[in-house]
């Protein structure tokens, strides 16, 4: 828990713009983590472990081609994390 903040509280999650993606699956391949799942059906990544993700990491976003994944923005998420900080302190 970083800071003492339960990570389901921490919306940090890839989101996958499927009519970018490619299909290329690479950010499967890359996330040790195993947030990503393929969807067979759709031929698109699926975000089945968003907690898996690690708080801060956006190398995924960083290897798409397509640049299909992104993230929260950075204000979006000190912003958050400041509430959450306060909410949390011991």
């Amino acid at each position: 828990m970083p800071y003492g903040i339960p990570r389901e509280e921490i919306p940090w999650y890839p989101t996958v713009d499927y009519d970018s993606c490619a299909g290329c699956q690479e950010c499967i391949e890359f996330c040790p983590n195993g947030v990503y799942e393929w969807d067979d059906n759709d031929h698109h990544p699926l975000v089945v472990n968003p907690y898996n993700c690690v708080v801060g990491c956006r190398a995924c976003a960083q290897i798409c081609s397509m640049e299909a994944i992104s993230f929260p923005s950075r204000e979006e998420m000190v912003a958050l994390m400041r509430e959450l900080m306060e909410k949390y302190k011991s």
